[in-house]
């Protein structure tokens, strides 16, 4: 139990440094891009980290199902050093596109870190997975409060010594991806995912017509669509209609909160009563969100904050839910390699959700997007419909959905 422990400590040690590394240089990245072009593509570097957690993904999956996990997170960090150092190069060089590299390179690291929440599952028995997955998403808290604290003062530190003071943002990457890629280093081969032959390539492709997992990968990209498309342009609809930076603030710390704090309840939710509960109250939740929030006076900071937080929290109860669905019920090799295919496709329609965005709401307003989202929201409903009817036909034996 404490080599157990350990691990799983490991594992969360790697997420919150890894957080802290992308909530940071994301941050610098979008102010580097503004400077160097204009707010129209402040956000290509940071669509280039979430193309790079996409591509990462879906290459660890097939590597963590042939070689172990231990490998396939010490590879995945270590690719995020080399990004974050052409990132390092690109802003003391003026470079732009290194820039972007670095972050296309950063965002693999990040799929590491992602893909850890089902290492740190697999450590303990199937009835407590879900709780685990939660606390790992949970984990991301604290990435996403130190990373952007720690901007101004290394930002001092590199303008001391005579460098770009957002250069110094990367050197902190560096630290964190190392960091976790020691600590990735330390799990023992009984505490990672053994690795496993796959059959043919490509095989667990046919898994996707089981109704678990259809619901888990349905759950996720809806999930992770709406909150992206709504997250993203909230803040600039907002100041749109004369609100300040106060406000705006607020909106994002509620929407944070949302989106992390509560992940033990998700967790546990999905263990009690399975993640198809956990994903149709994560449904619910969106929709109410996107109605409030479409429906909200612009000036109205208290609604538009709700709206936010149910935001961050339906998300996390289809992302902790949907996940919890991916942790049993398939040979290890071929759930490895689906579970990083699923994440894959997940962080693909992220970067697709974040290009629409901005059209949307210039074509109809918040409340068009806000529609948009909710209506994607809704696709999961017809997994779980199908869960639904076969778990009334199996209910004498006393499977739950």
């Amino acid at each position: 139990m404490q080599a157990t422990r350990r691990a799983f400590v490991a594992l969360l040690i790697g997420v919150v440094l890894v957080n802290t590394a992308m909530v940071g240089a994301s941050a610098a990245s979008t102010l580097i891009a503004a400077d160097a072009l204009d707010a129209t593509w402040s956000g290509l570097p940071n669509a280039a980290g979430i193309l790079g957690t996409a591509i990462g993904a879906l290459g660890l999956g097939s590597l963590m199902a042939r070689r172990g996990s231990r490998l396939g997170l010490v590879a995945a960090y270590g690719v995020a050093c080399i990004g974050a150092c052409l990132a390092f190069f690109g802003v003391v060089s003026g470079w732009l596109a290194v820039v972007v590299g670095g972050m296309l390179l950063l965002g693999v690291g990040n799929a590491g870190a992602q893909l850890s929440r089902y290492t740190a599952a697999d450590l303990y028995r199937p009835e407590r997975r879900g709780a685990v997955v939660g606390l790992v998403v949970w984990g991301g808290t604290v990435g996403e409060i130190v990373g952007p604290n720690l901007i101004a003062p290394v930002a001092d530190l590199a303008g001391s010594l005579r460098l770009p003071p957002l250069a110094g943002t990367y050197v902190v990457a560096l630290m964190a991806m190392l960091g976790a890629g020691i600590a990735a280093a330390c799990l023992r081969q009984g505490q990672q995912r053994r690795p496993a032959r796959l059959r043919t390539a490509g095989l667990p492709l046919r898994h996707f017509k089981q109704p678990e997992v259809a619901l888990a990968i349905t759950a996720m990209v809806a999930a992770n669509f709406t909150m992206v498309a709504v997250m993203t342009m909230t803040p600039v609809y907002v100041e749109m209609h004369g609100q300040g930076l106060g406000v705006i603030g607020g909106i994002i710390s509620a929407h944070m909160l949302g989106m992390f704090a509560l992940s033990p309840i998700s967790g546990r939710l999905a263990d009690a009563r399975g993640g198809g509960t956990a994903v149709a109250c994560g449904i619910g939740t969106l929709l109410a969100s996107t109605l409030l929030g479409g429906l909200a006076p612009a000036n109205d900071g208290a609604s538009m904050s709700l709206a936010m937080f149910l935001l961050g929290f339906g998300w996390n109860l289809c992302w902790v839910g949907g996940s919890s669905l991916l942790t049993s019920g398939l040979p290890r090799a071929e759930q490895v390699q689906l579970q990083g295919d699923v994440d894959g496709v997940v962080w693909g329609s992220s970067t697709l959700a974040s290009l629409v965005s901005g059209g949307l709401l210039a074509g109809g307003g918040l409340a068009l997007l806000a529609g948009v989202g909710g209506a994607v929201a809704l696709l999961p409903l017809i997994p779980i419909v199908l869960l639904r009817a076969r778990s009334r036909i199996q209910w004498q034996e006393g499977d739950t959905w």
